[in-house]
């Protein structure tokens, strides 16, 4: 049985790889460099855009880091109303009311201001605007909205989860604890900035966890079976740029070079895994997140050295490959250049003090993470050895403290 399944498994991912090939994969229109937020007002206006819908969070609007693009805004004779009832994952109530503000303010465009769960939340909600007679829970899954969003800005506050360029919203159920991805093109933001000046008040364990985030969205990518010559490209550049700069600016939060290097790598994982696809890192860590609220970041940068440990041989030519990359000094077989990679992930998040376990896994809930978390990735996610599901219980397992 498990024969024929990975076989379904794996026509599956190739039949999706090959009407990939028919959408449209163009990048978002980027703005760049420090101060380059305040120049989004001016490109508002010359959308013929008057009235904006601003998706934040409450931690964001306290610390005032709105302020410079909200008086520019009001400069430009922009109005804008502001959301900011974001949470660290975002519900579906949360979507629902972001998108009752701007049907009832008479927006005509959207800023999505913050890390992932705004930029998340911002598109959940625009596709509600262009869907209203569909749910947010029949939105999940694959090719459910496939209608023009209003237009949609988004700015990163983190560097990390790539959402400005992705074409995934990941939502949260509260009434079932589950943690879904609505995969559609037309999510994609048409619009980004990154900001350096954005990110450098982050907090050092911020830094560190949607860091490893954007490493996990890379390596995913990467080690799967969906690339393309883009996408390699793409991952390999993004591993580059955080091993050179990840723990740079973890130590030292004010380094604008280092921030808006952090910036690219996690929009060049974005590209490559909105495409290329993610594994099983990211449908245990959607889990953990659903059912026990963990920031994903932290999640996947856990889980990554698992789950890269548990794919052994069918992933060692890629990770290899990696570890040139990322510049260790590795002599050797390609296992010996691959566990090196992985050990060298280890030494990261050890560095950052990033645990490597997590005290909050109850036993009892074993049996249904690991249901839901294969769920997600199987057929879909070109992951370079197909999981059973006593591999996918013991693997939680070795998570547990």
């Amino acid at each position: 049985m498990y024969t024929l399944y990975k076989i379904w498994c794996r026509v599956f991912q190739r039949g999706f790889k090959l009407g990939m090939k028919f959408m449209n994969w163009a990048p978002p229109e980027l703005l760049e460099g420090a101060g380059s937020v305040l120049k989004l007002p001016q490109l508002i206006k010359n959308k013929g855009i008057s009235k904006v819908l601003v998706v934040t969070d409450k931690v964001l609007m306290g610390i005032r880091l709105l302020d410079p693009m909200l008086k520019k805004l009001k400069a430009a004779g922009i109005n804008y109303v502001i959301y900011d009832g974001v949470q660290p994952n975002p519900t579906i109530p949360s979507i629902e009311e972001a998108r009752s503000l701007y049907v009832e303010n008479g927006c005509q465009g959207i800023i999505a201001f913050g890390g992932g769960s705004p930029i998340d939340c911002a598109k959940a909600a625009a596709a509600r605007v262009v869907k209203p007679k569909q749910s947010v829970r029949k939105m999940r899954g694959q090719l459910k909205v496939l209608k023009k969003l209003p237009p949609f800005f988004a700015v990163p506050t983190t560097a990390g989860t790539g959402s400005e360029t992705s074409v995934c919203a990941v939502v949260t159920d509260p009434e079932t604890h589950e943690k879904n991805a609505i995969n559609d093109p037309s999510l994609r933001p048409k619009y980004a900035v990154l900001d350096p000046e954005l990110t450098v008040k982050l907090p050092p364990h911020i830094t560190s966890t949607t860091g490893m985030d954007a490493l996990t969205h890379a390596v995913e990518a990467y080690i799967g079976r969906s690339n393309t010559k883009e996408t390699v490209k793409y991952a390999e550049d993004a591993v580059k740029l955080i091993f050179d700069n990840l723990e740079k600016v973890y130590i030292k939060g004010d380094d604008i070079n280092g921030r808006q290097n952090m910036l690219r790598a996690s929009f060049y994982a974005g590209m490559a895994f909105t495409r290329a696809y993610v594994g099983y890192v990211h449908s245990i860590a959607h889990n953990l997140g659903g059912l026990y609220g963990t920031p994903h970041g932290l999640a996947n940068a856990v889980i990554l050295p698992y789950i890269l440990e548990y794919y052994g041989e069918s992933a060692y030519k890629s990770l290899a490959k990696l570890a040139d990359i990322a510049g260790l000094a590795v002599q050797g077989d390609n296992k010996a250049k691959a566990k090196a990679f992985i050990a060298a992930i280890k030494t990261m998040n050890n560095n950052m003090k990033i645990q490597d376990k997590f005290d909050f896994i109850r036993k009892e809930d074993i049996p249904l993470i690991t249901e839901r978390a294969l769920k997600e990735a199987n057929p879909l996610y070109p992951v370079p050895k197909i999981m059973k599901k006593r591999e996918c219980e013991r693997l939680i397992r070795k998570l547990m403290v």
